[in-house]
């Protein structure tokens, strides 16, 4: 089932989910951005709705391009004007981040920074130069020139040292990529240093927001195939890796942003990392389509949806305050994994390599359509 952009008002009053995982702390992203979204009033009926934030990717602006019936005029003349493709196309998408941004502007002020924001990446080809990513976010920063706009930046080795320089600007990050334990942990003190640098600096740490995108649905394709593998040792395990690990990565970060070395920070009052749900829709036919969405609701967290789930979240989703619930199961179920010769380290930097050639190749051809 897929939402409708403009539902009825039937449907609409059946929303209320959205707002129950709100009352747990959880805020409800929409995956997507398009200029059907906005010129014909569907995001505006979501944020009222209780969607508090949009998240972009080029693979989500290669579709909205693509398939839009709102771009070719402006896409013709950035094309006459003889810019370069990825100059055209941030001609296309930017504007699609302002207006959306501005839509979030009530929520952002209303919540005091804890909601309302719009995530743009930055260039796929630039995730192992950490200079240029740096420069790139500056870049995208000012050229949108909205206080509720987070650059996004994939968790490799560069890119945690770019996490940490834009924190340290000042400049708000969505965390991309992440597959692992590993990677939450490194995130989260590329989060502090950042924070720790721009406090050193006078800036402003109240100023700043940043999110960690776990990416979830990916890590249980993997893993199955190799759980699998391994016999009937491996069957009671398939499809408990992913909630698994985000009920363990929100332990830690937990333990992080709630100790003693963050207390400086928070009582200077920055906001702790929070815990971002991706790659949530259900790619096993088998599995239940909220596998991703109702065992992770949690105070500080946000889950981003694809049309998909969140229509079945709307139609019969129910929210309660899971995410806590089942840790010492997760811990067990990951032991059971090191037993069967499963690293799940190694898994993630595997995803991580496999999610960036995906998103390159999904840059590529949507440079392409603007060349």
């Amino acid at each position: 089932m897929r939402v409708s952009p403009n539902p009825p008002a039937k449907f609409r009053a059946a929303m209320k989910p959205l707002l129950q995982v709100r009352q747990h702390g959880q805020q409800v992203w929409l995956d997507n951005l398009s200029r059907t979204l906005l010129n014909d009033g569907h995001l505006a009926r979501f944020i009222d709705e209780g969607v508090s934030g949009v998240t972009t990717n080029p693979a989500i602006f290669y579709k909205a391009i693509a398939d839009g019936r709102y771009y070719g005029d402006d896409l013709a003349a950035l094309k006459a004007e003889k810019r370069g493709a990825e100059a055209c196309y941030e001609g296309l998408v930017v504007p699609d981040v302002q207006r959306g941004c501005d839509l979030l502007l009530p929520l952002y002020r209303d919540s005091k920074g804890e909601a309302g924001y719009v995530s743009l990446e930055v260039s796929p080809a630039l995730a192992h130069d950490a200079a240029a990513t740096v420069a790139a976010g500056v870049r995208l920063k000012a050229a949108v020139d909205r206080p509720n706009l987070l650059i996004k930046v994939p968790a490799t080795p560069a890119g945690l040292e770019a996490i940490e320089a834009l924190i340290a600007r000042g400049i708000s990050v969505n965390v991309t990529l992440m597959f692992s334990l590993a990677h939450v942990d490194a995130v989260a003190q590329a989060y502090v240093r950042g924070l720790s640098r721009l406090q050193q600096q006078g800036g402003d740490v109240t100023a700043v927001m940043s999110v960690a995108s776990l990416f979830l649905s990916r890590v249980d394709t993997l893993v199955d195939t190799r759980l699998q593998a391994s016999g009937e040792a491996g069957l009671p395990h398939l499809g408990k890796t992913a909630v698994a690990m985000a009920k363990l990565a929100y332990q830690r970060n937990r333990a992080v942003f709630g100790g003693p070395e963050f207390a400086p920070l928070r009582a200077a009052g920055a906001r702790p990392q929070y815990m971002l749900w991706a790659s949530t829709g259900t790619k096993n036919p088998a599995y239940p389509d909220l596998l991703y969405v109702e065992p992770l609701i949690g105070a500080q967290t946000v889950n981003t949806l694809p049309d998909a789930t969140l229509a079945a979240l709307l139609d019969h989703g129910k929210a309660a305050a899971t995410l806590e619930d089942g840790v010492a199961e997760a811990r067990a179920h990951y032991e059971a994994l090191a037993g069967l010769g499963i690293d799940l380290d190694a898994v993630g930097e595997s995803l991580q390599q496999d999610g960036l050639t995906q998103f390159e190749q999904a840059f590529a051809k949507l440079l392409e359509l603007t060349a």
